[in-house]
């Protein structure tokens, strides 16, 4: 009966884990480029039961018998084995923000893009793609972090900063990129258009692995491989003026929360019916 206790703690404990997964869905759901995560789980070890009332070989006159035969095996309910981050695209949502930016994933490609960010804990990937032009004319995260390209930060002005598809950057030399030198976008008319740079688009052979760090921040791991450049042929596209929706389903995760509560309450009456027929064995006993 103890058994019958601890396999119903494990499936609450394991309930319990993946609600707190898809609380956070839910609390990130409105969130710039979030990407869902997933409870994975696997079974306990199962045990193979054997009759014990007798152990070894029975000898006949026409041969043997084994006294101690195979009855099954038990099993011990399951664990979580991982929390998984789904990277499929989340929905385009268009802000005609020049300093938004998408990575828009070409049907066929394996693996998620990132843009790629120099942060104080050094550089980091992220798909959001919502920066902003800081007083010394750097192009950064809300939170202060510069958006990186081949060459290092991007400075440019207000309204001189145009993003081809292929990441290409483009400026208008006839502003330069100083900050007092900035103009209106729908003014700017590109008269002497020179390419600044090229967005750093990395990618890494298994984003499985990659570890979150909030903020939609990721850093590699040894298991996720070093973030690479992709094949000129399998490049994303860049969107400028757009950004990423997160790819969370409001009503799928909804749905889970139901399918857990329920687990999670079968799991906790499991364990009050082993409770009860142990009280009751005991009883029995005295």
């Amino acid at each position: 009966m103890l058994r019958g206790l601890y396999t119903g703690a494990n499936g609450m404990i394991s309930q319990q884990v993946r609600m707190d997964v898809i609380a956070n869905n839910l609390a990130n759901v409105d969130k710039t480029a979030f990407k869902k995560d997933t409870t994975v789980f696997k079974t306990f070890p199962e045990m193979l039961l054997h009759r014990y009332s007798e152990d070894g070989i029975g000898k006949t006159p026409m041969g043997s018998f084994d006294t101690s035969p195979v009855v099954g095996k038990l099993g011990f309910g399951a664990e979580v084995n991982e929390v998984y981050t789904r990277f499929e695209q989340g929905a385009v949502k268009k802000t005609d923000n020049i300093f938004d930016l998408m990575v828009q994933d070409q049907p066929g490609m394996e693996k998620p893009a990132f843009f790629s960010v120099l942060t104080n804990r050094g550089e980091r990937l992220t798909r959001s793609g919502s920066f902003v032009l800081d007083k010394n004319g750097f192009v950064v995260t809300p939170q202060g972090f510069p958006l990186l390209g081949e060459k290092g930060p991007i400075q440019v002005n207000q309204g001189n900063f145009l993003v081809k598809e292929n990441g290409e950057i483009y400026i208008n030399a006839k502003l330069g990129t100083a900050p007092k030198d900035g103009t209106n976008f729908s003014e700017n008319r590109f008269e002497e258009p020179v390419l600044l740079d090229k967005l750093k688009i990395r990618t890494v052979e298994n984003p499985r692995h990659l570890d979150k760090e909030g903020d939609s921040f990721y850093s590699d791991t040894p298991e996720s491989g070093e973030p690479t450049p992709f094949p000129e042929l399998l490049a994303p596209q860049v969107l400028q003026g757009y950004l990423e929706a997160s790819n969370v389903s409001v009503v799928t995760e909804m749905v889970d929360m139901i399918e857990v509560n329920r687990a999670y309450e079968a799991n906790s009456k499991t364990m009050q019916t082993q409770d009860s027929l142990l009280g009751r064995l005991f009883e029995i006993m005295r």
